[in-house]
């Protein structure tokens, strides 16, 4: 399996660089295999990725903005989602891969591979700092077991 990251290579705007970067940066440095394909150089890739960005992952208008994660064919999240992963200790468990004997998110008794909640859908970054319970709030559309708030 590896994972595919969709991405702008020349001129992007400011926020979707530095996610992007944050995101590439973070696969190079836990040495985790990735392929990059640029949307704004080649047209296949862009509509590839159009169209297998499940609906529901979709922004109310336009159309979905990289980084876009992939585990081969199969649909992670956006950069949302990888932050919130990211910031649970359980990435690996949200690109579906298995984490490497000693790595923090084994330590930390993390989520293992698919029962990552599905946050795909959020558009917003959590907030931060720790709540009251010592959780990090967010203003994402879930609440802090991971489930849809209504």
């Amino acid at each position: 399996m590896v994972v595919v990251s969709f991405v702008v290579v020349k001129s992007c705007k400011g926020t979707i660089k530095k996610q992007q970067q944050d995101v590439l940066g973070f696969l190079e440095a836990n040495k985790i295999e990735f392929e990059e394909k640029d949307i704004a150089a080649n047209e296949e890739n862009r509509k590839w990725m159009r169209e297998n960005v499940p609906e529901d992952s979709r922004p109310a208008s336009g159309n979905p903005l990289p980084p876009r994660l992939f585990n081969d064919s199969r649909y992670l999240g956006d950069y949302n989602a990888f932050f919130e992963a990211r910031e649970n200790n359980a990435v690996y468990a949200f690109l579906g891969l298995t984490a490497p004997p000693g790595s923090k998110s084994m330590q930390d008794g993390a989520k293992q591979p698919g029962s990552y909640p599905d946050t795909a859908g959020c558009r917003e970054a959590p907030a931060f700092p720790l709540g009251s319970a010592g959780v990090a709030e967010s203003s994402c559309c879930h609440n802090k077991s991971g489930h849809l708030s209504q």
